[in-house]
This record gives C-alpha cells, sequence and structure tokens, in this order.
C-alpha cells in the first residue's frame, strides 16, 4: 500500500511538472508571436525610420532697398560768347550731370530757378533791377527753335541725354512742335526758366552705372535791346533733383 501510495505521488508530480512546462512553453510561445507583429506593426507604421526623406521646401528673402544718388553733380557754368550790351551777340554754355539708381522703374530729373524776387531767373548781380528776360514758352511746354525774333535780350534752356529715351517727351519734337511724338535733334526745344520744378529726363529702368543728362544754355541779346542792359555779369541759380520712380 506504501509502495502504491509513492508511485501514485510521483505520476501525479510528473504530470504537474508536465503541465507546467507545457503551458511555460505555451505562454512564452505567445510571447515571442506578440512580439513579432508588434515589431511588423512598427516598421508598417513607420515606414520612415532609417530611410532618407525630403521635408517641405522653406524660403530665404533679403530685402534689398532702392536708391538714387548723384554720380557727378552739375558744375557751375560759364557762358561761352563776348555779349555786347549794345550791339548785342549770342553765348552758350551747359552742365552735365550723371545719375545712378538701382531702381527698376528709373527715375525722374527735375530743374528749378531760385526765385530771386524778380520777375526774371537771370540778374545782374550789382544792378538788380537790370535782368535778362525768361525766354517764352508756348502753352507751357518747350518751344521749337530758338527764336531771336524777341527785342530783348532772352535767356533759355534745353535738355539733352547719352539715350535719347531719357527725355522727358517735353523735349520730343516732331519737326516742327516740341512735346510731339518724333525723334530729339540737339537744340531744337527751348525752355523758359521757371521757378517750380519742370521735368527734364523720365528714364523708365535703373541706372546702375550712371545716366548722363545735359543741360544747355543760351544767352540772346539783340542789337539794340529793349530794355537796355547794364554793364554786369548777370546770374541765374537753377537746382537740378532726381528722383526714383
Amino acid at each position: 500500500m506504501l509502495i502504491l501510495t509513492i508511485n501514485k505521488s510521483i505520476n501525479k508530480i510528473s504530470m504537474n511538472t508536465k503541465y507546467h512546462l507545457s503551458t511555460a512553453g505555451q505562454s512564452l510561445l505567445i510571447a515571442s508571436l506578440i512580439f513579432a507583429l508588434l515589431g511588423a506593426m512598427f516598421f508598417v507604421f513607420e515606414p520612415k525610420v532609417g530611410l532618407a526623406v525630403a521635408g517641405n521646401p522653406f524660403t530665404i528673402k533679403q530685402t534689398i532697398t532702392e536708391e538714387i544718388s548723384f554720380l557727378v553733380q552739375a558744375p557751375n557754368v560759364t557762358m561761352v560768347g563776348n555779349l555786347l550790351g549794345l550791339t548785342g551777340g549770342t553765348a552758350n554754355g551747359s552742365t552735365t550731370a550723371v545719375v545712378r539708381t538701382n531702381s527698376s522703374g528709373g527715375y525722374e530729373m527735375s530743374i528749378a530757378f531760385f526765385n530771386n524776387g524778380t520777375a526774371q531767373a537771370m540778374r545782374g548781380d550789382l544792378s538788380l533791377n537790370s535782368g535778362i528776360r525768361d525766354y517764352p514758352a508756348v502753352g507751357g511746354e518747350p518751344t521749337y527753335l530758338f527764336s531771336t525774333a524777341s527785342t530783348s535780350a532772352v535767356f533759355a534752356y534745353t535738355v539733352s541725354a547719352s539715350d535719347a529715351l531719357d527725355l522727358d517727351p517735353s523735349f520730343i519734337n516732331n519737326g516742327s512742335a516740341c512735346n510731339q511724338v518724333g525723334g530729339h535733334d540737339t537744340d531744337r526745344c527751348w525752355m523758359e526758366p521757371r521757378t517750380s520744378s519742370f521735368t527734364i529726363i523720365d528714364r523708365s529702368s535703373s541706372a546702375a552705372s550712371g545716366a548722363t543728362s545735359t543741360v544747355h544754355f543760351r544767352v540772346h541779346v539783340p542789337n539794340s535791346p529793349s530794355p537796355t542792359l547794364e554793364e554786369d555779369v548777370y546770374t541765374a541759380t537753377a537746382t537740378l533733383t532726381a528722383i526714383n520712380t
């Protein structure tokens, strides 16, 4: 009876041991399958890990502001020509300015004469009441060809440019009138000096290396001018202003 009981106990222990070993194996197998499944799901739902990937494009911007300056300032003018106060004559002079700008729209340049308190832009330095009359414009625009018909001494200006396309339309002529569609011939369109600004250059593109403009002046004194001119040095003062457009 004792032997039988021992054998039964041994058999029971052996069966329990096999049961536990079988359960542990099953648990290990299930755990392995779960880890394998999780690993597979990780690579399915996170395919970018370990691979090259391009991000969204982005921009880098830097603003460059426009700028304008006189590369060459217009110098003073000394008229060339010996004018006699009684028998008259004609004198000419010019000044040149170079404007530099990076504005893609170009620039405008205007001229204005100093208001010296008299009706004329050019007056005597000493005889302040004596002046050379302003050349007359036509309807506020330059006159085609310089007329010497006036019985008084007159002072006028015109404009030229290294690129004729830079000229304001006022100085373009059709061969008989200014401010007309046509071409540009030097010394054709003459304007009266004004204290208010008058546009002489209208450039439509940048001028990084500089754009050259020349203002030409003319004084004509007829024979026996009326009113008479006193002996003196006659001076007019003008200012050029350039602005980006």
